[in-house]
């Protein structure tokens, strides 16, 4: 009598088998506890399992679909091999954690963590351009970075484009050592953070040298339609008007922009030159944009910085109570003149 029992094997095309099996095998250990029934031998990229045909059958299909979630999404973890052999999803989509915004390096789960991040992640399904303000440490711009991850991981924009104006805190551009782009790398260096931690090391170099991943200075976007991109310009307190009109006037077909800032820490010679405020009082009746401002209760690092920024507020208005009127009044006021500036 014929044996009931098939080995077939399956090869894993497009995928890093070790991504796929996990961290010392975790991954595939799952697989196989899951599996009772099977024999799984893995050998680099070839399974063989030795089973009934219809679970052979069956098992194929479900690593198939863990395959193609990997693809797609950058990253495996326990909870969507246990949702895709355990049968609870009948969907590839079904496996995303909805909360996740994306998986990022060593299995770091990057979800929002504030209401306001919560909002940034919302707005940003059904607008094409979010303005998010707010203090130093919120999570504006990380989280900003991760929707701008998870776009080019899910092939809706061709690539990410980060840029911040390059503008100096206390030390000018000419007595810092190097060329230009030592000059100014370090103006740009939270956003390179960023991306290390959601994008490997060879990936991202690899995204850095064929454009795929685009950091510079604003100065650098004049001239340039930006489509099918995920543009973000950070730091945009230190923007004047006519910048970032330039800026925001570089959207192409397909583009998603969010443009972040803390008006607090302007570092512009004369702070009401500052473009930012003005800019979101002149869009904010425009469809397809949207607005969120951060406060001190998305503060997500360290517990003494929300009380550093209560301090500092709490001195700026004891000792000078009328220096926050002195530049943020221009900067609101509707019926200040636009000067167009250059093009």
């Amino acid at each position: 009598m014929e044996s009931e029992y098939v080995e077939r094997e399956i090869t894993l095309n497009g995928v890093d088998p070790r991504e796929l099996y996990g961290a010392q095998n975790v991954c595939l250990d799952q697989i196989k506890e899951m599996n009772p029934s099977l024999k799984i031998v893995a050998r680099g990229s070839k399974l063989k399992v030795l089973g009934s045909e219809r679970e052979t059958k069956r098992f194929e299909e479900r690593l198939n679909g863990l395959v193609e979630y990997y693809k797609k999404y950058g990253h495996i973890s326990p909870v969507v091999v246990e949702q895709c052999f355990s049968g609870v999803a009948t969907d590839r989509e079904e496996l995303l954690d909805k909360d996740v915004i994306v998986y990022g390096n060593n299995g770091n789960i990057i979800r929002a963590k504030t209401v306001n991040q919560e909002r940034l992640v919302k707005m940003y399904e059904k607008n094409d351009l979010l303005f998010a303000v707010g203090p130093a440490g919120s999570g504006k711009t990380y989280t900003a970075i991760a929707l701008a991850v998870r776009a080019l991981k899910e092939r809706e924009v061709k690539r990410i484009i980060l840029t911040r104006p390059a503008v100096e805190a206390g030390e000018k551009l000419g007595f810092l050592p190097g060329d230009m782009k030592e000059k100014l790398d370090p103006y740009l260096q939270p956003l390179y953070d960023a991306l290390n931690d959601m994008i490997p090391p060879a990936k991202l170099e690899k995204f850095l040298e064929d454009g795929t991943v685009q950091i510079a200075p604003l100065a650098y976007m004049r001239g340039r339609t930006l489509g099918n991109a995920f543009v973000i310009l950070d730091e945009a307190q230190n923007t004047t008007l006519a910048q970032i009109k330039m800026f925001l006037t570089r959207m192409g077909r397909n583009s998603r922009f969010i443009v972040t800032g803390d008006v607090t820490q302007i570092d512009l010679p004369k702070k009401s030159d500052s473009g930012l405020m003005r800019t979101m009082q002149i869009l904010r009746d425009v469809k397809g944009i949207s607005m969120v401002e951060f406060d001190k209760r998305d503060i997500i690092r360290h517990d003494l910085v929300k009380f550093i920024v209560d301090a500092f507020e709490h001195d700026a208005e004891k000792h000078d109570p009328k220096q926050e009127k002195k530049y943020k009044a221009p900067l609101i006021d509707l019926k200040m003149p636009i000067d167009d500036g250059e093009e």
